[in-house]
């Protein structure tokens, strides 16, 4: 640890002030680090913003069953970081576990939705992930407001959900009460390693420190080479309706619409390659409300109050990027899409092993270097 007294000096920088940066803030501030998170502030593409507030299990994991046993593990751990902010911060961030479904609109959807999730469990360690598939009827029962077109749906009681603004002002308190050093309108323009730690430098002056995080989000694929790091991470364009504050009605959350703790419908569910733009799109917007007004045919009478559209943070496949930089030891990057769903383990496993300067064996296979192993014929 540094011993220089000036208040621009740290055990850690943070880059990025999103929900990603703030949990591993808090971590790293409750495992009693000094912190200061530079945040570049609203201006940023901040993921953050349009984050859909679901503690996700079900249907993650395709393709590198690693990434399954992170999430659930996380959903786990949840319980006991409501505990936390509640405790610290004094705020209730609603959280619950009722377990989650997504509906089907069709046999044929049913049917892949179906067989992606037997792909998924049939991966090596997952069978103890509980999941159902449901027929109209029973679906019906239990969601009774389904509409006419609804065949089926599949459910796991994995899966929950939070409050995503109280979230992201738990996180704030918490850490602020824990001593974290947040500074808004900080864009990081530049990281020098140096043999006691980096400096940090951008239009604001700069900053030493011992160790430095990236979780800049969109701009950790900027930042991260400067450090001898690779984030090779690319913007997927996602929008949200949310509609007036009506009656409880849907007690579950889905992947694509919930109602939240204060009455209002969010319905989100596209994925689009539109680079950086954020610019909502009335035919999107029009096809996402058509499917949840099929789904659940009273949001038809609802108004909608608002509607953005935000930037996932997406690597190559998917799946976070966690890694310590070879070249320049005491360098981090942290980086994925799922920062709500991730934020129990971000808290209470990434960033104490980020401070002990290694990190644990469950985010092995979430090195970039697995971009670039050779593909053999």
């Amino acid at each position: 640890m540094t011993t220089n007294a000036n208040r621009n000096e740290g055990d850690i920088v943070v880059i990025g002030g999103g929900v990603v940066g703030a949990a591993v803030a808090l971590g790293l501030a409750r495992s009693g680090a000094r912190v200061i998170v530079l945040d570049e502030g609203d201006v940023a593409f901040r993921a953050s913003r349009g984050n859909f507030a679901l503690v996700w299990v079900q249907s993650k994991g395709l393709g590198m069953p690693e990434y399954a046993l992170w999430t659930r593990r996380s959903a786990q751990d949840w319980h006991g970081l409501a505990a936390i902010l509640r405790e610290e911060a004094g705020i209730d961030v609603v959280h619950s576990q009722p377990g989650g479904f997504v509906p089907c609109l069709s046999e044929a959807e049913l049917e892949k939705r179906t067989t992606a999730m037997r792909r998924l469990h049939n991966q090596e360690g997952l069978a103890d992930f509980p999941y159902e598939v449901l027929g109209r009827t029973e679906t019906k029962r239990r969601l009774p407001d389904i509409g006419k077109d609804v065949v089926g749906a599949l459910y796991s009681p994995l899966d929950g959900h939070v409050n995503s603004l109280k979230l992201f002002r738990a996180l704030r308190e918490a850490s602020a009460r824990h001593g974290v050093d947040y500074r808004p309108n900080h864009a990081a323009e530049a990281i020098e390693p140096r043999d006691d730690g980096f400096r940090v430098r951008g239009a604001w002056g700069e900053i030493a420190a011992a160790k430095v995080v990236l979780a800049a989000g969109l701009g950790n694929a900027r930042l991260a080479p400067m450090v001898g790091l690779d984030a090779p991470v690319k913007p997927s364009k996602g929008q949200i309706i949310v509609t007036e504050k009506t009656a409880p009605f849907l007690h579950h959350p889905m992947g694509t619409i919930r109602q939240t703790d204060e009455g209002g419908v969010m319905i989100g569910d596209s994925q689009e390659d539109r680079g950086f733009d954020t610019i909502v799109g009335q035919p999107v917007i029009s096809v996402m409300a058509e499917r949840a007004v099929r789904t659940f045919p009273r949001l038809a009478g609802l108004n909608v109050v608002r509607t953005w559209s935000a930037l996932r943070v997406m690597s190559p496949d998917g799946f976070p990027i966690y890694e310590q930089s070879e070249k320049h030891p005491g360098a981090f990057v942290v980086t994925c899409h799922s920062g709500v769903t991730l934020a129990a383990n971000h808290v209470l496993t990434l960033a104490p092993a980020i401070l002990a300067g290694e990190l644990p064996a469950a985010v092995a296979s979430f090195s970039a270097r697995r971009f670039h192993v050779p593909v053999h014929a």
